[in-house]
């Protein structure tokens, strides 16, 4: 349970990072056009629709940047709280994967294996823990009834010696 704990974390980071990254992007691309139609204003063209447009843009885009840093956040910090088996952890990244199933069709897949690792007997114990495995509260059924025991030889007299 160790790896998909791990390997959640490190795919969280990933598309926290790249929904942060697609902000900073918009940011970029928003700001550019501000910037393009605040330059093209000439002192003879005084229209005040194309004062009025360039803030209008920046503004619009500053906006849905933030959002989406916004959005990114949760679960970097959560995916930073899996890595190091922090028990917060696993209530932010079961938040996070339930959000995570609207964002078809990458997000469904991590959302899907999140709930699924999250919510788990084992994962749910390994990160109450601290990272520390702990045993089952049941007897595993899987497992053998009992551990072989080292050789000992069958009673009764000893073998004659050659």
């Amino acid at each position: 349970m160790r790896d998909h704990i791990r390997i959640l974390g490190i795919l969280n980071i990933v598309l926290g990072s790249l929904t942060a990254l697609g902000g900073v992007v918009i940011l970029v691309a928003t700001g550019s056009l501000a910037g393009v139609i605040a330059a093209s204003i000439n002192a003879e063209s005084d229209s005040q629709s194309t004062f009025v447009a360039a803030p209008i843009i920046a503004a619009i885009g500053i906006g849905i940047a933030i959002f989406f840093v916004v959005l990114g956040l949760p679960a970097i910090l959560g995916a930073w709280g899996l890595l190091n088996y922090r028990p917060w952890s696993r209530v932010l990244m079961l938040i996070v994967s339930a959000f995570h199933l609207l964002h078809i069709p990458i997000g469904t897949a991590l959302g899907v294996y999140g709930l699924w690792v999250l919510t788990s007997e084992d994962g749910r114990r390994l990160l109450q823990s601290g990272g520390v495995a702990v045993p089952p509260a049941y007897p595993n059924q899987y497992a053998p009834a009992a551990y072989p025991q080292p050789y000992s030889p069958p009673p009764g007299p000893p073998p004659p010696a050659v």
